[in-house]
């Protein structure tokens, strides 16, 4: 039995899964948010309890840099060791790896409904990338060895953000008051919407109306309440907020094909595209992420899909142990 894991800032996802062939075949999965619990080891005993399962063999997928078998989450007050965990649930060995990189392991398990095309380029040999906004932004690159594809993480998402137009210099001037130093995932993540919709109200680029406001102070997540009323229409300052917000992704969609070349396709995953895909299968994001200049042509040739399914990080860290332990 297999133990994976797809540990975010909000959620953190648990699940066994059997080989079964060449597949793999999910037993149970379970949820927990992540912020009502201590560590994750606390989490993953209480799966253990909860399921009654024997595991033979774990790799857990976290959002943050994975160094030595150890990681300080950036968006948690956690600190993961690989060794620690392997006690806790004796057995040999428990990888850790970036969640971005266990995303990127589960493409290949992916089915044709797993997946929402926003264009009709054609996969060609090459690299592919991974982008991804939720709680906080992950990357990642899948190299082509000339054979197949090899999995690989990075840290683009804390990348220093560059705007495009006058209005981006302006948020970028807001957030550098507010932060000191600006990255993507001060814009692309569920914190980052809602810092954008505080520049266009706190900026008076656009009004913000009461019974909204009163809406986010009661809100847990003010970044749902801005994306539903954008999608809906019902409320100019939100449709504003998302539509900067798409544009942005777009763009550093399109960055990150340019730093790997990613001719073989880019990849939208994590749990904000999903939820505004009407956006993110628009001509808005689709136009951000091939405005490179003299590289238009190789952009517009380059496959953009989104994934829908919410279990590819669960199914990439499980193939990262089956391919590791053989």
């Amino acid at each position: 039995m297999i133990l994976a894991g797809d540990i975010g800032g909000t959620n953190t996802r648990l699940a066994c899964f059997e080989e079964d062939a060449d597949r793999l075949r999910l037993i149970v999965d379970r949820v927990y948010p992540s912020h009502e619990h201590e560590g994750l080891g606390e989490i993953v005993t209480a799966f253990v309890r909860e399921t009654a399962v024997t595991i033979q063999k774990a790799c857990l997928g976290i959002a943050g840099p994975v160094l030595n078998g150890r990681v300080t989450t950036p968006n948690l007050p956690w600190v993961i060791d690989s060794a620690q965990l392997s006690q806790e649930l004796s057995i040999p060995r428990v990888w850790l790896i970036n969640d971005l990189e266990a995303h990127a392991s589960g493409i290949g398990d992916l089915g044709p409904g797993d997946l929402t095309a926003l264009n009709q380029a054609i996969p060609v040999e090459g690299n592919a990338a991974l982008i991804a906004a939720g709680t906080g932004l992950g990357e990642a690159g899948l190299y082509w060895d000339g054979a197949r594809h090899h999995p690989f993480p990075c840290e683009g998402g804390h990348a220093d953000f560059a705007p495009r137009n006058a209005m981006e210099i302006a948020l970028l001037q807001y957030l550098l008051k507010k932060f000191g130093r600006v990255s993507y995932e001060r814009l692309l993540s569920g914190p980052g919407l809602k810092n954008i919709y505080d520049f266009l109200h706190e900026t008076q680029v656009e009004p913000e109306p009461d019974w909204l406001q009163q809406e986010l102070i009661g809100s847990q997540d003010p970044a749902a309440v801005i994306s539903h009323y954008g999608l809906e229409a019902k409320a100019p300052i939100c449709e504003r907020a998302l539509d900067l917000f798409t544009g942005i992704y777009g763009a550093e969609a399109g960055n990150l094909a340019l730093k790997f070349k990613a001719l073989h396709g880019v990849f939208i995953s994590g749990g904000i595209a999903a939820k505004i895909l009407p956006k993110i299968n628009s001509p808005l994001f689709l136009e951000a992420f091939t405005a490179k200049g003299r590289l238009r042509p190789m952009l517009e040739a380059i496959p953009l899909n989104v994934i829908t399914n919410n279990k590819v990080g669960l199914l990439g860290a499980a193939r990262y142990a089956v391919e590791r332990s053989n």
